[in-house]
């Protein structure tokens, strides 16, 4: 047979984990890597963190899962945690990040019919956004990498430019249900919302009737030093999708919303086989053990402004290859000077200097390490990083 037994979409490098300890990640021969990409953003207190661990290990060794035909007293009590720091009303849980924004579309669209209003199905989304890959998700996007060849796609979205809040204001019209936006987006470049920007989408929703929706998947659940992104604006919104950090590695998402903005979603609406089990729930409730002891939001902002402070102090050593920092907290992108070279340029770091990153859209790439750092794993990734940047020859210039 040609095709591999792994469907062969993924263009997957020569790492080949098979063993995580706290910040690092071990591959099959041993070899030792700084993990600064954390399964993208996913693994927030790292890799075999003893509470999450031990939670996992309990539940599953006392029920995994029977189905949401039942009461779930585990799924009730997580929601209602989240809830209570947050500013929802309800959750629906899911198993991924792209499962919470078809939710979230669908509780927009069924908001608008449920209030007499079907004509208003319209999102208007945001260049350079990534919500998923799902055909309603990729939908939302304006990418041509992700949509092609699958088109026709789910009609009602409309694009714009992000932090364009005239043009975004100008797309309003009589079928608009609402905006669809990353507050920080992440794969398409680590570039924050303008306070000006995410505040007059809120202002407008209000004036106009339509819903706020904000993907946080990547930028919620403290990775920007705040448990959610929003709290950076001084705003709430209607809708937020959640994922990566939830589960802490186990697969986990979820669709929050106020009452008002989920007045449609009633018996029959909307469902999933696996959302919300026991083991999900068990590990969703580790997560925020952890999140919310004190002071450790107040330990990924301490983290995130060292860290930033680190990367201003190198570049002007490597400005031939740095241009700027992007990002907030632990959500840090710098973006570099010559052409699409972030995907070489993480390669290299990775394959010769042993440390991981991720890279992103607009010739970025980026550094999601474990919430959990400490000073030593910010001077490690410094050593690494300079070392690299000195070694590094850009792919036209070899």
């Amino acid at each position: 047979m040609a095709i591999t037994p792994l469907m062969p979409v993924y263009p997957r490098c020569g790492v080949r984990p098979v063993r995580g300890e706290g910040c690092y990640l071990i591959g099959e021969k041993g070899e030792r890597y700084l993990d600064f990409a954390a399964g993208i953003a996913v693994n927030a207190l790292g890799h075999g963190h003893p509470h999450l661990t031990r939670a996992i290990q309990d539940q599953a060794a006392t029920l995994m899962h029977v189905s949401n035909l039942y009461g779930s007293p585990q799924g009730e009590a997580l929601a209602q945690r989240i809830v209570y720091n947050s500013f929802a009303d309800t959750v629906f849980f899911t198993n991924s990040g792209v499962e919470a924004i078809e939710c979230a579309i669908k509780t927009a669209r069924r908001y608008h019919y449920a209030n007499g209003n079907p004509q208003r199905h319209k999102l208007i989304t945001f260049k350079n956004a990534f919500h998923g890959r799902s055909l309603g998700a990729i939908s939302a996007t304006d990418q041509p990498k992700m949509r092609d060849g699958f088109e026709p796609l789910l009609p009602g979205f409309t694009y714009v430019k992000f932090n364009d809040l005239e043009a975004a204001l100008a797309a309003i019209d009589e079928e608009t249900a609402g905006f669809l936006v990353e507050t920080v987006q992440g794969e398409g470049g680590m570039t924050a919302g303008t306070p000006e920007f995410i505040r007059g989408l809120r202002k407008a929703c209000d004036e106009h009737g339509l819903l706020l929706i904000l993907d946080e998947i990547q930028c919620g659940y403290g990775r920007t030093g705040k448990m959610w992104a929003y709290e950076h604006y001084g705003i709430t919104p209607d809708i937020l999708t959640a994922a990566k950090g939830i589960g802490g590695g186990f697969p986990l998402g979820a669709c929050l919303a106020t009452e008002e903005a989920a007045k449609g979603m009633v018996i029959g609406t909307h469902g999933s086989t696996y959302g919300g089990n026991p083991l999900a729930m068990a590990a969703g409730q580790a997560i925020l053990d952890v999140m919310l002891e004190p002071g450790f939001l107040d330990h990924v902002a301490r983290m995130g402004e060292r860290l930033r402070q680190a990367f201003e102090q190198l570049m002007p050593n490597h400005d031939h290859l740095f241009e700027e920092i992007r990002g907030k907290g632990l959500m840090l992108g710098i973006k570099m000077k010559e052409p699409a070279v972030s995907r070489d340029f993480v390669a290299h770091l990775r394959d010769n200097h042993g440390l991981l990153t991720v890279a992103a859209g607009e010739n970025v790439f980026r550094v999601l390490p474990p919430l959990v750092i400490d000073d030593s794993h910010i001077e490690e990734c410094i050593q690494k990083l300079s070392e690299g940047a000195r070694s590094y020859t850009p792919p036209a210039a070899a």
